[in-house]
């Protein structure tokens, strides 16, 4: 018997759960933190370091005292973490600003130019993140802090850190930055990094871009490893705050939606919709092929064994929750009378734009579009065709990936949402025309379990992990009448979705009896 902690941050909270190799899952305890946003700028979405570790000790606390564990029985902790959510830091690890959370989008601009720049000079780097740099990843984030902090700050700046990274260089008592481990799974899906090419871009492609990165390749080093290694031992300050014994071990944290995928029972040939306030669409390859307009293919990310292939949505839950916030109700209340939806009913065709597109299109300047409104349609109704978006955009992913190689021969829905919403689980099958699984409980930090009782020694792999603590699976089977609907209104979308989301497209028929 062995008991580690499984800790997963979220983009507003933080959930600390004990797992027994044995009795499986213990407790968990969550603890909240602020998502600061500016309503006089939509991009805007920062987090502070502190309101971060504040929440991680009493989320630890709580889970201990909850579950009656003593903090000698603790053997290891393991973090994954939202990505790419970037703090910029001094030469001792503090913070000089909050974090650039994932979904802070100021960067849109800096994106482009990077972009631009790759493609101008040839760099091999682009094509491995699906031929589109986006404004939710490092260099851009950190390109735009240098070109906006007073300048005291930038001449105190000494390195920036994915949030996974930092917490684990706090908790194992790192505090400079010849001394850095970095997570594979973030550095590689978010940094452009590749042992291909020699590591992080060129010095001389950086200062192409912009002078202000002149030497900063150089500041973002470290050791570069998977998650199958071990960061350090935790420290004797923060096994005091956490009520943990010191030394236990930490390996290599990675980000949530790549150990949730892990949580989630993946293995070569799934493809696993992490479904919350946005969507990570992870899968694990054993060849390798590059997938244009997917963000990122990098070896080792997922599964030491695999190549991980991320894409995703921009927003999902997010959008659920804006009409919700519009209409003025409860989720459950809006939520009531879904499943007496048929397939298309609404007459609404939705595009999941409203946070921009990460996947195909990677452009951050496009908005959500609904196409069909007339006077009787309700805050439900869109709500309903909301649902359907997601499902047709998520489609168009898979077709992507499949079109390169990418094997999609199990779907399943992880993350937060599909635990408590059976629509949008049939409404999936029914658009993908494939079974969708989703596990019977909460396979949040299951991943970072599996993670920890590895590195501690308690399983031989990850695999053997995984048939210990995933959770069955409950199947949604495709209903053949809304497939041959959605298989309809599906060409419609995919048409919507390139004419409208393309610059320079070709005007297109929307006649809805075409099925080109």
């Amino acid at each position: 018997m062995a008991i580690i902690a499984g800790v997963d941050f979220g983009t507003l909270s933080v959930r600390v759960t004990l797992f027994d190799s044995e009795r499986g899952r213990l407790g968990t305890a969550i603890a909240e933190y602020p998502l600061h946003r500016r309503q006089e700028d939509p991009d805007f979405a920062t987090q502070s370091y502190d309101d971060q570790m504040n929440a991680l000790v009493k989320a630890t606390r709580d889970v201990l005292r909850q579950t009656g564990v003593s903090r000698q029985d603790v053997i290891a902790m393991a973090l994954d973490t939202t990505g790419s959510s970037v703090v910029m830091v001094d030469d001792t690890l503090q913070p000089l600003d909050d974090y650039y959370l994932w979904c802070d989008h100021r960067a849109h601009r800096e994106a482009q130019e990077i972009t631009s720049k790759a493609h101008a000079l040839n760099l091999e780097a682009i094509q491995w993140c699906g031929g589109v740099y986006s404004h939710e990843w490092g260099w851009a984030k950190l390109l735009h802090w240098l070109r906006h902090a007073p300048a005291e700050k930038r001449a105190r700046f000494a390195t920036a850190l994915e949030h996974c990274d930092m917490v684990a260089a706090t908790l194992t008592g790192v505090a400079s930055t010849s001394r850095l481990k970095r997570s594979v799974c973030a550095m590689g899906h978010k940094w452009m990094w590749n042992p291909k090419w020699g590591g992080l871009p060129s010095d001389e492609f950086l200062i192409a871009v912009d002078p202000l990165l002149k030497d900063v390749r150089e500041k973002i080093g470290g050791e570069f490893l998977t998650s199958d290694q071990i960061y350090g031992g935790l420290s004797q300050e923060w096994a005091t705050k956490l009520g943990l014994k010191s030394g236990i071990i930490l390996p290599v944290g990675a980000l949530d939606a790549h150990w949730d995928a892990i949580g989630a029972g993946c293995r070569e040939g799934d493809v696993v919709n992490v479904i919350g306030t946005s969507t990570c669409i992870i899968a694990m390859a054993a060849t390798l092929e590059l997938v244009p307009g997917v963000c990122g293919v990098v070896p080792g990310s997922v599964h030491p064994r695999f190549s991980g292939i991320e894409a995703g949505l921009s927003a999902v839950g997010d959008i659920f929750s804006a009409i919700v916030t519009r209409a003025g109700v409860e989720v459950r209340q809006l939520a009531q009378g879904l499943d007496t939806y048929e397939a298309g009913q609404t007459g609404l065709l939705r595009l999941s734009w409203d946070n921009g597109d990460r996947t195909v299109l990677v452009n951050p300047e496009l908005g959500g579009v609904t196409l069909g409104w007339n006077l009787i349609h309700t805050a439900q109704d869109e709500l309903f065709a909301g649902i359907e978006g997601t499902a047709f955009h998520t489609r168009i992913i898979l077709e992507r990936m499949a079109e390169h190689g990418v094997p999609v021969e199990r779907v399943i829905n992880g993350g937060g949402i599909p635990q408590n919403n059976a629509v949008i689980n049939q409404i999936y099958a029914d658009v993908l025309g494939k079974t969708v699984l989703v596990p019977e409980g909460t396979p949040t930090s299951l991943g970072s379990a599996a993670i920890a009782f590895v590195i501690a020694g308690t399983f031989p792999s990850i695999e053997a992990a995984q048939e210990k603590l995933c959770l069955p699976f409950k199947a949604y089977e495709p209903n053949p009448e809304s497939v041959a609907r959605y298989e309809r209104l599906y060409h419609l979308y995919r048409k919507v979705y390139f004419a409208l989301g393309t610059r320079e497209a070709e005007p297109v028929s929307l006649e809805t009896s075409s099925r080109n």
